[in-house]
């Protein structure tokens, strides 16, 4: 592809860490079609969840305070791309909007990062943990019930500075982000999948565009990567038969074998982590958005009915 228009827009969030994801899609996109770097130009577009800082997401809105300013921008035409982490990403597109490609997914496991303990298991009884995700409190809590949890809002730099003020004695942040920013050091444990499921999407650039573009969609299909689009295909799919948000504690982890198989790891818990259920689904492939809901539907009559009702309206 020839480049003889204006500059392709990458709209952002301007975090490091969505700064480092957009330079790494046009890096993508400069190597696939032999672009220069003035072919691009990166968009800093300032989003709800970067500017309230003083109360869950789950109080505020959820996942689409992440996104909706920038999906708006992509909507009238101020942008013609839209990076977004895909964790960040509701179940369903705003009308005119399509997801075009995934990229290869990063590591998608959480990191402890300690005060003055390297491990979780080392934090001593009554010790604070820090986080703004419901997932990673509902998982603390079920670890460790003994521990203070509290809501840590903010940017990779932004909470990593807190826990060095002595607000909390840990906190948990993405490897995916960490590696993204050279910062993987910083973690002082890194925590299995098994034992602390990651969320949804977890670790995997997303990008967005607008239905109907075939020459945005044409520039990025190189970039796609298929198995990370199927994970998060069955991955997506577990999220909306949950119609799940930032208000509920839901993980997934989907897994191929590389002989066409794939294995999903479904999670929901209580916001206090005293209740848990789980399921392992697995299928083709090709049956990935089937076996997505099929571990809904199991881990919803798990929970039984009135499951998500009882704990909803509850406060992180």
């Amino acid at each position: 592809m020839s480049h003889t228009e204006a500059p392709i827009r990458i709209g952002t969030r301007g975090s490091q860490l969505a700064l480092a994801q957009a330079s790494e899609v046009r890096a993508r996109l400069m190597t696939a079609h032999g672009l220069p770097e003035d072919a691009f130009g990166i968009e800093i577009i300032s989003t709800s969840g970067d500017r309230i800082l003083d109360r869950p997401l789950s109080e505020v809105g959820g996942k689409g305070l992440f996104t909706k300013e920038i999906e708006a921008a992509l909507l009238d035409g101020r942008i013609d791309i839209a990076v977004h982490s895909s964790k960040d990403m509701a179940t369903a597109n705003p009308e005119g909007l399509v997801i075009t490609a995934f990229l290869e997914r990063e590591d998608v496991r959480d990191a402890f990062i300690g005060r003055d303990v390297a491990t979780i298991d080392d934090l001593p009884r009554g010790a604070t943990v820090g986080s703004a995700s419901l997932r990673r409190q509902s998982l603390i809590k079920r670890l460790r019930p003994d521990l203070n949890v509290v809501i840590f809002r903010g940017n990779v730099q932004t909470r990593l500075r807190k826990l060095a003020e002595g607000q909390a004695d840990g906190t948990l942040l993405a490897l995916a982000g960490l590696n993204r920013m050279d910062m993987a050091s910083t973690a002082t444990e890194v925590l299995s999948v098994e034992r602390f499921p990651p969320a949804p999407g977890q670790g995997a650039i997303c990008i967005q565009s607008r239905e109907g573009d075939e020459r945005i969609a044409e520039l990025v299909a190189p970039i796609g990567h298929a198995d990370t689009t199927v994970a998060l295909t069955a991955e997506r799919a577990f999220l909306a038969k949950l119609d799940g948000s930032c208000r509920t504690p839901i993980a997934a982890h989907a897994q191929l074998d590389g002989h066409g198989q794939l294995t999903l790891h479904g999670v929901i818990l209580t916001p206090d982590g005293s209740e848990m259920h789980e399921t392992h689904q697995s299928g083709p492939v090709s049956d990935a958005h089937e076996i997505g809901m099929e571990a809904g539907r199991v881990v919803l009559s798990a929970a039984g009915q009135g499951f998500f009702a009882r704990w909803a309206d509850l406060k992180a």
